[in-house]
């Protein structure tokens, strides 16, 4: 049975799968995979503060090498329909592209690797899927319980493939072997409220807050390691909320983000900001600083045997070999790369989240011949 990977996307197009909303992708992808031989396990997570949330999990074969391939299939709102051509759920072609909500992220990547199992024996190795449907929100009950629960049930992999957007400008010229981590907090400063003409009354928090923005933004954090660039931290907002010039503020809070490289852990982060915190005269005040949601960590896949073989399976594709970058946000890869080495191998992604989202139609052929080929020469590396 062979699977058109065009026809597959705009079936899920059809799906209005906002998170953490399935609306009937995940059970489209069951009867598609099981169809072509493959096992599949419709798993729901709850708890922890956050919507419960579909996933499912598929295996087909039971010996040689272990091949996982990951991903989501929610979207982001479509935000104002009147920026969009057409409906954002209706799958439009036009001019060789294929528009459509979630055509680029990443239901195209889903699409793509479905359609290349199907077109992989069965009796090649062990391939693996675990899709999502919770990867554009919260995350909490998506991939990183997802592969737990593969974990706790003897469902290991020796490599896998993210199929998100990670290529620049071209299908294949850059794929993705580690993702920076996101750690983000608050700090913020109380003082006593008063008069501005009675200052000696009063204590006024916003010198002091301004003094850590500074201790903390100007502090180079590292130079960059081997595959990463330099770690950031960027203040993103400062909130006082105070709507009179005559009144001294009684608190004041900053957020920040920091993007950071494989030199740091959040634990080091913490201790980081705490010192840039301590450089500082309280003057008085009290000084809080706490985090903001859950640090993402960075990740690193060791360069292997396998990444060369997917970079022969893209040159096969494209002529190209692709660039290996470390660059953009986090993604659910990094809760894969607790057990075991990935790489996010996917289309161009520039229309991602933005009206009229849209992929190239030949880019969605190529990359499912990307995995094919991929699959071609990693199940057959087991036998030489």
């Amino acid at each position: 049975m062979t699977i058109d990977p065009q026809n597959l996307l705009e079936r899920l197009i059809v799906c209005p799968s906002v998170t953490p909303e399935a609306a009937g992708a995940l059970d489209l992808l069951g009867k598609e995979l099981e169809a072509i031989g493959f096992a599949v396990t419709h798993l729901r997570f709850d708890g922890d503060g956050s919507y419960p949330v579909d996933n499912l999990f598929a295996t087909r074969g039971t010996g040689g090498r272990k091949l996982l391939f990951a991903g989501h299939t929610d979207v982001v709102p479509p935000g104002d329909r009147a920026q969009w051509t057409s409906d954002p759920f209706v799958p439009r072609v036009e001019g060789g592209k294929l528009f459509g909500r979630g055509a680029a992220d990443m239901k195209s990547g889903v699409a793509a690797f479905v359609a290349a199992c199907a077109a992989t024996p069965s009796e090649a190795g062990t391939i693996q899927l675990a899709i999502t449907n919770d990867e554009e929100a919260d995350a909490i009950n998506g991939t990183e319980k997802l592969v737990r629960w593969m974990a706790d049930n003897g469902h290991s992999f020796d490599f896998a493939l993210v199929g998100e957007p990670s290529s620049a400008e071209a299908l294949g010229d850059s794929i993705k072997i580690g993702r920076r981590g996101s750690f983000s907090g608050a700090v913020t400063v109380k003082g006593v409220q008063g008069h501005v003409a009675y200052p000696h009354k009063a204590n006024n928090p916003l010198p002091v807050l301004a003094a850590i923005l500074t201790a903390l933004s100007t502090t180079k954090l590292d130079d960059g390691t081997e595959h990463f660039p330099p770690s950031n931290l960027e203040v993103t907002t400062v909130d006082v909320g105070n709507p009179t010039s005559n009144v001294i503020p009684g608190a004041g809070t900053l957020k920040f983000n920091i993007r950071y490289n494989d030199a740091w852990t959040p634990d080091s982060l913490a201790d980081w900001v705490r010192e840039r915190i301590a450089s500082v005269e309280a003057k008085g005040t009290e000084v809080r600083f706490e985090l903001a949601g859950v640090p993402s960590r960075s990740f690193l896949s060791p360069l292997s045997d396998d990444i060369d073989t997917l970079s022969d399976a893209i040159e096969d594709v494209t002529g190209r070999r692709p660039e290996y970058s470390t660059g953009g946000g986090t993604s659910d890869a990094r809760f894969i790369a607790q057990y075991g080495p990935v790489v996010e191998c996917g289309l161009v992604g520039p229309s991602m989240h933005k009206a009229d989202e849209h992929i190239a139609i030949t880019d969605l052929v190529g990359l499912t011949a990307i995995y094919e080929s991929f699959m071609a020469r990693f199940f057959a590396s087991e036998a030489e």
